[in-house]
């Protein structure tokens, strides 16, 4: 063969697909049969890349594969920070890919990242199927979910539970027995984080013994627009309070209750979850959970480096949780001059 040995060159000597090559190369799983015809392989026609001839020689890239599920969000902005705050200074690098909320997109970047040769792969995890647990355990390049938790796979994530707990606690210490939780449309039982611990905790908060107590779901999307649109929904049930999954559905919900002339908190409250800043500076500012996605980007870096050191790694990876109360949530213990009316149809 001539000086300048390709893939193809390599993957015709040994009787295997480029494809086949590129995963060894790249630590991904192929049979031993064919580990041994593909070194053979490369040794014959002593093939080099400058990417690949490095990371068989050092047996690392110093690049890390992030996948994301949107890039507009203000959680991922934090999350990103949290990150490079630990992978700079140790000299890695990211290579950031987006799965638009999609679970088979962010299947196929788990993929392609792992035939670009990275050393591990960060995922802020739309829902972990089978599938995820699948790669994270046939291939050496190592995986760290954030997001969501399973105990099969390295992950991380916030307590959504505990965090709906804690709001459903203060609403039912607020005189509050009927809420409606706004979340997101057609979630499965993969997403167990914000579609189903976060629900569930709030749930059995608010309506631990009291049989009078009753939440009501409405179904919207991730954005603030598709819980503006849901408004007439959620006021044809008549709440006293709004408890949206996340701060961007509860704002969404404050500015159609704005448009409309119908007072917050006086006529109806509204929670969320998040800790945005923009909750802050709204009017009335929203009542909140606040999480440190900051510091679980931290932690979900520190975890990935760990596993690339074949360290054991912290075993504490509890994140903090706080409660910000503001403005935007009435307390019914209290009398009010201003009641809310029999229908809220009648303001719209």
């Amino acid at each position: 063969m001539g000086a300048k040995v390709t893939i193809k060159d390599v993957a015709e000597l040994a009787g295997v697909s480029k494809s086949t090559v590129s995963r060894y190369l790249n630590h991904g799983y192929i049979s031993l049969e064919k580990q041994q015809r593909v070194r053979e392989a490369i040794e014959q026609t002593g093939f080099k890349s400058n990417f690949f001839a490095k990371r068989l020689k050092t047996q690392e890239s110093k690049l890390i594969g992030i996948v994301l599920p949107r890039m507009d969000s203000v959680t991922v902005g934090k999350l990103l920070s949290g990150i490079n705050r630990i992978f700079d200074p140790a000299g890695y690098q990211g290579i950031l890919l987006v799965s638009h909320l999609s679970i088979e997109k962010e299947l196929e970047n788990i993929q392609n990242l792992q035939q670009q040769g990275v050393d591990g792969i960060l995922v802020d995890s739309v829902g972990l199927t089978d599938r995820h647990i699948e790669l994270a355990k046939t291939t050496s390049v190592p995986i760290v979910y954030t997001g969501q938790w399973n105990e099969a796979v390295p992950s991380i994530k916030i307590d959504d539970w505990a965090a709906g707990r804690m709001v459903g606690a203060y609403l039912r210490q607020m005189g509050h027995r009927h809420a409606v939780f706004a979340g997101f449309a057609g979630v499965t039982q993969t997403d167990k984080a914000v579609g189903v611990d976060r629900r569930q905790g709030f749930v059995e908060a608010f309506c631990e013994d009291r049989p009078e107590a009753r939440v009501d779901f409405v179904e919207t999307g991730f954005d603030f627009l598709s819980a503006y649109n849901k408004g007439a929904a959620i006021l044809e049930l008549a709440p006293t309070v709004v408890v949206g999954a996340t701060d961007n559905i509860s704002l969404g919900v404050l500015r159609y209750l704005h448009e409309r002339g119908i007072q917050v908190p006086e006529q109806i409250s509204v929670v969320g979850f998040g800790g945005y800043d923009v909750g802050a500076v709204v009017y009335p500012a929203l009542t909140t959970v606040a999480f440190d996605y900051e510091l679980l980007g931290m932690k979900a870096a520190q975890y990935l480096l760990d596993l690339l050191a074949h360290h054991a790694g912290e075993e504490n990876m509890t994140l903090p949780l706080f409660f910000v109360e503001r403005e935007s949530v009435r307390n019914l213990t209290e009398k009010y001059e201003t009641k809310a009316p029999a229908s809220y149809l009648e303001l719209t």
